[in-house]
Parts: C-alpha cells; sequence; structure tokens
C-alpha cells in the first residue's frame, strides 16, 4: 500500500506565523497563553487564551474572500498558502483533479456566525449577511480554499473535534490511494469568542487558572484543565512518487493510523484507557512497526488529571512505564481542537527533521503516578518514529504514526 509523504508545512498558531516561527518558540518554551483581548472576558469564569499574534488576512487572503468568511477560514486558508508555498507546490502547475483539500473542523465560524446573529437579533433579518449561511459551516475552510486555488480532487471535512486534524491526514491518504497524488490536509480553529467561550466552559474542563503558568498543564501535579487557543496547521501530502518526480523535500510519511471511539462522553465521565490503546496499537500495527520502534510520542495531553491519567495508563499498557519519550507542546499555545493536533503532526515532523524532541509545554512537576519519561527540556537525539494521540469530545481517539523517509 502506498505510504503518503508530507512535503509541505504551514502552521499559524499563537506560537508564531509559519512553520520555524512556531518550532523555534516551541522549542524555546514560549509560553503564548495570555489574557484575551479579542473581547472582554471578565465575566467568564475563563479569561486566558493562546491568541494568533500580529495575524492580518489580507497579508494572506483576497478582500473578496475575507468579506464572506470567518476568521477560522482566513487562518485555515493562509497555513494552506504557506504549505504549499514550503513544498514549491503550485496547483495551477496541474491538473485541477490531481489536488484534493481535506480538513478537519470542530466549531465552525464563531466569530462570523455570532455577529451576524447579534445583527438578527437587533436589527432584524435585512441586517444579516447572505454570506452567513456559509461562513459558519464545517466545511467552509475546505469549499473556499479549493475555490480560491481551483482544486477539484475528491474533497471533504472531518467533524470530530480534536481528533480532526488527525483525522484529515488519514483521509488524505484514503484519497491519495485511490489516485489523487496531492491532497492538502489539517485544520484550523478560531473559537475565542463570547459564544465559543461559553461552549468551551460547558465541557466542565477549561482551567479558571488566572496567571498563564498556572493554566493549561499537561501531565503536571497541578493539572487543573484546558486552555482554548486558535490557530492550526496545513500539511501538503502527495504519493511519494508524485513527490520524487517534483524532486520535493520529504519531512516524512503517513506510515500508519487508527482510530476508535469510546462509545461515552469520555470528557464528562470518563471510563477507562482500552480504546486509546487499541488505537496506538492499531497504529502501529498498520505501520508495520512495534512499540520498541517508537522514538517518542505526542501525547494528547487534555491537561484534566483525570483524562491525563487515562492517557497516562494507555501509553503504558502499550509501551511499558517510562519506556518512550514523551511529550505534549501544546500546553504553551492552548488546545486548538481540530487545529491543535494538525500542528502536533507538523511539529512531530520537525521533530524528525531536526533530532530533537520539544519539552512538554507549561511543565513545572510531572505527576509521578503517570509513570512516564514526560520530556522536560528539548532532548536532542535520533528521531525516526512519531506517535501522534489526538482525542476529540464525545469519545474520539486516533493515533497517527510519522516516520523519517531515507533519501533514496
Amino acid at each position: 500500500m502506498v505510504r503518503p509523504v508530507i512535503t509541505g508545512l504551514g502552521v499559524i498558531a499563537p506560537s508564531g506565523l509559519g512553520t520555524e516561527e512556531h518550532w523555534a518558540s516551541t522549542l524555546r518554551g514560549e509560553l503564548r497563553v495570555a489574557p484575551i483581548t479579542r473581547f472582554d472576558a471578565s465575566r467568564y469564569d475563563a479569561r486566558l487564551a493562546g491568541e494568533v499574534p500580529g495575524f492580518a488576512a489580507d497579508a494572506f487572503i483576497d478582500n473578496r474572500y475575507i468579506v464572506q468568511t470567518d476568521r477560522w477560514t482566513w487562518l485555515g486558508m493562509a497555513a494552506s498558502r504557506l504549505a504549499m508555498a514550503d513544498a514549491g507546490y503550485d496547483p495551477a502547475d496541474h491538473d485541477p483533479y490531481e489536488t484534493s483539500v481535506v480538513f478537519g473542523a470542530g466549531s465552525g465560524g464563531n466569530d462570523f456566525g455570532q455577529r451576524e446573529l447579534s445583527r438578527l437579533w437587533s436589527r432584524g433579518r435585512t441586517a444579516v449577511s447572505v454570506y452567513q449561511s456559509i461562513a459558519w459551516f464545517y466545511a467552509a475552510t475546505t469549499g473556499q480554499t479549493s475555490i480560491r486555488h481551483g482544486l477539484k480532487g475528491p474533497s471533504g471535512v472531518l467533524v470530530s473535534d480534536t481528533a480532526g486534524g488527525l483525522d484529515s491526514l488519514a483521509q488524505a491518504r484514503r484519497t491519495i490511494r485511490r489516485g489523487t497524488p496531492t491532497v492538502l490536509a489539517g485544520g484550523a480553529e478560531a473559537g475565542l469568542t463570547p459564544y465559543a467561550l461559553t461552549c468551551h466552559l460547558s465541557s466542565g474542563r477549561v482551567s479558571t487558572a488566572t496567571e498563564a503558568a498556572d493554566g493549561y498543564k499537561p501531565f503536571d501535579v497541578r493539572a487543573n484543565g484546558y486552555l482554548p487557543g486558535e490557530g492550526g496547521a496545513t500539511l501538503l501530502v502527495e504519493d511519494p512518487a508524485t513527490a520524487a518526480r517534483r524532486g520535493a523535500r520529504v519531512y516524512g510519511e503517513i506510515a500508519g493510523y487508527a482510530a476508535t471511539h469510546d462509545g461515552a462522553h469520555h470528557e464528562q465521565a470518563p471510563g477507562d484507557a482500552r480504546w486509546l490503546a487499541a488505537a496506538m496499537r492499531r497504529a502501529l500495527a498498520d505501520a508495520n512497526l512495534a512499540p520498541v520502534d517508537v522514538d517518542v510520542v505526542f501525547a494528547d495531553g487534555a491537561g484534566s488529571a483525570d483524562l491525563d491519567a487515562l492517557e497516562a495508563e494507555a501509553i503504558r499498557s502499550v509501551f511499558g512505564a517510562g519506556a518512550v519519550p514523551v511529550t505534549a507542546p501544546q500546553g504553551l499555545i492552548g488546545r486548538l481542537c481540530a487545529g491543535g493536533s494538525a500542528v502536533a503532526a507538523a511539529t512531530a515532523l520537525l521533530a524528525i527533521r531536526d533530532g530533537v524532541i520539544p519539552a512538554v509545554g507549561n511543565l513545572d512537576e510531572p505527576n509521578p503516578a503517570h509513570g512516564l519519561d514526560l520530556v522536560r527540556t528539548p532532548r536532542e537525539g535520533r528521531v525516526r518514529v512519531a506517535l501522534v494521540n489526538a482525542r476529540g469530545y464525545g469519545g474520539f481517539n486516533s493515533s497517527l504514526v510519522l516516520r523519517a523517509v531515507d533519501p533514496a
């Protein structure tokens, strides 16, 4: 079976605009969670989040797309533009049916939707933009990206909360195996609005810390919930033969993937670790690899004591206690829903590229009960295989295996 390769990365996140800025910030351990500035959050229990700094939509997107789309689509389209530039891939040089778009999504167009619903409430239906019907929709970023670049390959959107970024890469693999050589995949979110924050808070899983260093702390003894964030990543995924003909630089290959479901809303009533462990085992089997072959696990790192304990139990059951380095850099930037697992995949590929594992974000005192080899400072060494975990609200579990590709 064809194992697609990743040839381009585009990251737009609280850690920076562009892949290298994100990577440098991550390795420096810069805490980018801060008080919310996009609206007055003083009346809410949670007031901290990861915001994308200095993002100007018109630097990446034509105005005609800006007026009819939401901020989450701006972030996704910008990341896609960066990914194609990084890969040296211009879709105009290819048959339109040779490129697909598949993104993960979680909450859709929060900014646009809240503004237009406020207009409906205060001024009546004639004040509502005609674009409301499409700007909020989960598939808006997929659709607008394909329109902007004239892409006509099989496209779609996957809605599985935080797992969506990984699931989109799995769908990219399926699409390539069915004959489309190139796919833009990943995800982005922009859930920093009053309505979106209210939805986050309804889960009961958001940290109410008032200082960033006390907030989102995966696997820490003081883990007290997550903090939301905005942003995401796009990865350009290609058939390996197509990439070779282009002479493309390859970050790594999608070696394995699996997804399971808890069959319960585990955020409200966590059950056991069996299904996340099953996803990891099946992803490794799909890659024809054993646990001993894995150099690092990029954990989901939910940031709640009970959910972190479940993930730690799953990791121990697959790899053994302390047998594999585990990291969760997202503690630095917040939980970006579907965008977060896409960023994690991009970060894992950078770890493979540079031979360095970034540290767990905002970790002060690892919880010894987890029995994990948690990376405290960037750890240099050979990184050939990375396993990335992501869990979504409602019981989704996804695991993706990324592997280095030796030069021909």
